[in-house]
């Protein structure tokens, strides 16, 4: 899939699939390439880009809230995850989260308990072109546990789930030595629950911090934080394993 760009227009089309709009109508080319200008048979010009990440977020079929850019960048960047690592993840949802692992190469597991939900995360690893290494999985991730806990281990949990903390309480059995473990929470008692449930299972180094961001503003009067939408999306527990 490619994106075809016009100022704030975007749309999301494959090769040889055609793009109608009121600026007319063009084919996309078998051999299209990011970069190249594409122009309907008006004359109106569109600018060929390949996905990233932002851009997938903009586009996956949602069937709920996902996880900001913001909240993801957190988990990247406190947990270190590389392309050689694995992933138990939990609360799938749309898949962004899990979209974003895989496309740095990471091995992930993902679990959800919405049938529905499933069909569209699986499309949408389609989209991302991760559906190779992003497991998505029908069901509640503490059915598997057990099993889980005789593999061989995983580098990463990444839980968006309210029974989260029942899975912090067996991270010393799912998690490899120095394996990380992050719930996200909506909410600030979910998060307390995972705080209590990773100090039981003796795991280190166990914060929260609150994911907020304001957009800043910059016009003839002066400049300050945009005063619209809400800057806070809700809470990151981040623990590690001994």
């Amino acid at each position: 899939m490619i994106l075809l760009v016009r100022g704030d227009r975007e749309y999301l089309r494959a090769p040889g699939e055609e793009l109608q709009t009121d600026l007319g109508v063009l084919t996309v080319p078998d051999d299209v390439e990011s970069g190249e200008r594409l122009e309907t048979h008006l004359g109106e010009e569109f600018v060929v880009r390949e996905p990233r990440g932002p851009d997938l977020f903009d586009h996956f079929e949602r069937t709920g809230a996902p996880m900001m850019p913001r909240d993801i960048g957190l988990v990247l960047g406190l947990t270190g995850v590389t392309a050689d690592d694995t992933v138990l993840d939990a609360g799938t949802g749309t898949g962004v989260l899990a979209a974003y692992l895989g496309r740095i190469g990471a091995a992930v597991r993902t679990y959800e308990v919405d049938p529905d939900f499933v069909d569209v995360a699986r499309e949408n690893m389609q989209l991302a072109g991760v559906a190779d290494t992003v497991d998505v999985r029908t069901g509640d991730v503490t059915d598997d546990l057990d099993a889980l806990a005789d593999g061989p281990g995983f580098d990463l949990l990444t839980l968006d789930t309210a029974d989260a903390p029942a899975v912090i309480r067996r991270a010393d059995e799912l998690l490899v030595s120095g394996g990380f473990a992050v719930v996200y929470s909506p909410f600030v008692e979910g998060s307390r629950d995972a705080v209590e449930a990773a100090r039981a299972a003796g795991l280190d180094d166990v914060t929260t911090q609150e994911t907020i961001q304001r957009e800043m503003q910059f016009g003839d009067r002066g400049s300050r934080p945009d005063t619209r939408g809400v800057g806070h999306t809700g809470y990151l527990t981040v623990a590690r394993r001994r």
